[in-house]
This record gives structure tokens, C-alpha cells and sequence, in this order.
């Protein structure tokens, strides 16, 4: 006689069978359900608790088929070490992904004034834009940016955030960055007269930035008042060397480029 199994449910019909993942601290995924997507900090009987890029907490279930993985489906498990373990951190405070590899660029960008402004971006920002896929641009000088920003031709799915130095309410650069008016533009700055200042005092061994007399060079006028030699280029690389990381910069600037962020790598 023949046997039969008791599953009498067609091969079609069955489910495919997914991984199973330990869920170790720092391992980046999605919960499908809520789009929620952060990395495993601890896991506990029966759930697992993720952090966004923003520090926010989610506790989840471990069900099978639960998350995605690099865009896969898979079953996370308990780790055979279920210690918590804190997640190391990037230079901007975002966890860290070890291994991860930077995602295709998008077609939005985010152009930065100044090549200073842009080197510093990229010393504290740099790991999180490669896993977004947001690329930096040096972007000369802001007289020109409503012709720059048509040139571009942001849109829905390009995406075009600007940071620009001392933009303050009255300045030119208020009056410039007023005139750009698509809603897929995004012109934020800082209040700064140079990406210098946003670097704190205290980060350099200085009591503070030096009041440097109107229509003198500002870098220059910092170099004397601060015994460093009128080198502004070396005298920039000595200050970029001494940035850690997002600790060592003032809010003001921390929150403009997380903004610029934020708004190129929204969901359409």
C-alpha cells in the first residue's frame, strides 16, 4: 500500500523556507509591519528590541518570517549569547553597521557650500550618508543657486537639500536662499560667518572664537588673534583633526544637516 503524508497541502502552495538569523547587537533590519527599520541592541525572551538612526526604540516579537534583511525575509533568532550589548556608534551618534555596504546613490543630493563645510560633512556624517546613498557636492559659492537648484531640476524623486554658510535673517544669503521656491528644494544654514565656528571652543583648547574687526579676513583675523601661523589651509586641517565626532560641533549646524537629510531621503 502506498503512503501518503499527512500534509496534503500542494508544493505550490507551501511556504518557502527563510533563514534564520541570530539577532546580534548592531545587526541592521526592518519590521515589515511598521516600515520600522533600526538595529538590534538587545534581545530578549521572545522579543528583540531595535534603534532607528535617531535613537528610537521598538520592542518586537520574534516571529517567524518577521523581518527583512537586505530586503529578504527572515526568521530572527536568540543569539546564543543574549547578552545586551550597547551597538558601537558612527561619528554623527547613529549605530553603527559593521560591514555594511553603501547603498546606490540616489538621484537627490545635498550640495554644501564651502569646501570646508563639505570635508567636515564628510569626517562626521560620511558613514550614514554612503548607507543612504546620499552624495555631498563642494558646492563653490551661493550667488548663483536659483540657477543652480533649475539646473538640477529637483523633484519627487531627486531630491535637493542645500547647506549654506551665515544665513541669517537679512543677510544675502537669506534674500538668495528666499528665492528658491520648488518644494523638492531644501535651503537650510547655519549661523556662522565660517564652518570654523561650528567646531566648539572647548574641542579646540581655546576659551572661544575670536571677534575678528569687520572688513578683515575673518580666517586670517582668527590665525593672529589665536598665535596660530596665517596658514588658513593647515590651520583648517589642524581643526578638522581635532572633530571626533558630532560632540565636538555646535547644535546649530548638528541640526541644518540632519534636516538636509531627513528631507532627501523621505519616502515619496
Amino acid at each position: 500500500m502506498r503512503q501518503y503524508s499527512p500534509d496534503l497541502t500542494p508544493p505550490w502552495k507551501k511556504p518557502k523556507p527563510v533563514p534564520e538569523v541570530p539577532a546580534d547587537p548592531g545587526l541592521v533590519v526592518e519590521e515589515p509591519g511598521t516600515g520600522f527599520c533600526g538595529a538590534v541592541i538587545r534581545c530578549e525572551a521572545g522579543t528583540v528590541t531595535l534603534e532607528d538612526r535617531f535613537g528610537k526604540h521598538r520592542v518586537f516579537p520574534l516571529e517567524p518570517r518577521g523581518f527583512l534583511l537586505e530586503g529578504r525575509v527572515v526568521t530572527l533568532v536568540r543569539p546564543s549569547s543574549s547578552a545586551p550589548v550597547r551597538p558601537s556608534r558612527t561619528a554623527s551618534g547613529s549605530v553603527a553597521v559593521p560591514g555594511a555596504r553603501a547603498r546606490v546613490a540616489r538621484a537627490g543630493r545635498i550640495y554644501v557650500e564651502g569646501r570646508h563645510d563639505a570635508e567636515l560633512v564628510e569626517k562626521v556624517w560620511g558613514d550614514d550618508l554612503r548607507i543612504e546613498g546620499v552624495v555631498v557636492e563642494y558646492l563653490e559659492g551661493v550667488d548663483d543657486l536659483p540657477a543652480i537648484v533649475a539646473a538640477f531640476a529637483p523633484g519627487p524623486d531627486a531630491r535637493l537639500g542645500v547647506l549654506v554658510d551665515h544665513l541669517v535673517p537679512g543677510s544675502k544669503e537669506s534674500r538668495i536662499a528666499a528665492s528658491v521656491t520648488s518644494e523638492h528644494a531644501l535651503v537650510v544654514g547655519h549661523p556662522y560667518i565660517d564652518i570654523w565656528e561650528a567646531v566648539k571652543p572647548s574641542s579646540l583648547g581655546i576659551p572661544g572664537w575670536p571677534r575678528v574687526p569687520h572688513g578683515q579676513d575673518w580666517k586670517t583675523g582668527v590665525c593672529r588673534a589665536l598665535g596660530w601661523p596665517e596658514n588658513t589651509g593647515a590651520a583648517w586641517q589642524g581643526i578638522l583633526g581635532r572633530v571626533r565626532s558630532y560632540k565636538d560641533l555646535e547644535p546649530e549646524l548638528l541640526g541644518r544637516v540632519e534636516e538636509l537629510i531627513d528631507f532627501v531621503t523621505a519616502p515619496r
